[in-house]
């Protein structure tokens, strides 16, 4: 008599390496109060320019860990305002992954005293960070101005990430003939009703304005729900 072939539904999402390492983040991050925002964009899109303005209107008391495939500059920028800046430099990797987030927080730590927030500057690339849970609070996606409007249905994956969307250096949106309306749509599209701010580092207001939005997520304990 045949034994009969059993066959078994798995329901249950198995982690992957770098999934295990971010949901120990959570808890590091949890434990220390520290508020973290994971800052994803193409290259040059602004994000250290971002957290200069931040740093030089002291509109939050902030760290950094930074990630580019060389160099360190970045972090010496950030240094120059008295910000703890940590600089990951991943060689020929396009992304930063949990791991090297939790070793960075250790030298971190060696550097000064963590703040209530921390940034996660990913490295510049609009593709592989989609794929890595950094175990963040916040997932926001970057979108200059000069890149153009049509991003948001060429690179999916990122938006699809994403709980908030800065349209970076404003200040040239006539310029460029950027249509915010369309980043809108092409948001809607994908079904993402989420906080879009218009930013410029030439704009106090705007950065005060979303400080505002960060604090308040802070406050409620956001947690992002994206799952990678």
């Amino acid at each position: 008599m045949e034994t009969p072939h059993l066959s078994v539904e798995v329901g249950q999402r198995i982690l992957s390496k770098n999934d295990k390492v971010a949901m120990e983040l959570r808890g590091i991050y949890a434990k220390d109060n520290v508020f973290v925002v994971n800052l994803m964009s193409s290259p040059g899109s602004g994000k250290t320019t971002l957290l200069e303005g931040i740093a030089r209107e002291k509109l939050l008391n902030f760290s950094v860990i930074e990630g580019d495939l060389q160099t360190n500059r970045d972090a010496e920028r950030l240094g120059k305002f008295g910000i703890n800046a940590y600089q990951i430099t991943t060689g020929n990797a396009c992304h930063l992954e949990a791991l090297m987030i939790k070793d960075a927080l250790g030298h971190l730590r060696n550097q000064g005293e963590l703040k209530e927030f921390m940034f996660i500057e990913n490295v510049g690339n609009l593709v592989c960070p989609a794929s890595y849970d950094l175990g963040a609070n916040l997932n926001i996606v970057l979108l200059s101005t000069p890149e153009g409007d049509d991003k948001v249905l060429k690179y999916p994956t990122i938006f699809l990430c994403a709980d908030a969307v800065v349209i970076s250096k404003a200040d040239l949106v006539d310029v460029f003939n950027f249509k915010v309306a369309q980043v809108q749509e092409d948001l809607a599209k994908l079904k993402r009703e989420i906080p879009l701010f218009l930013l410029s580092s030439k704009n106090v207001e705007s950065l005060q304005e979303f400080c505002v939005f960060l604090k308040q997520k802070k406050e409620q304990n956001y947690v992002s729900s994206h799952t990678f």
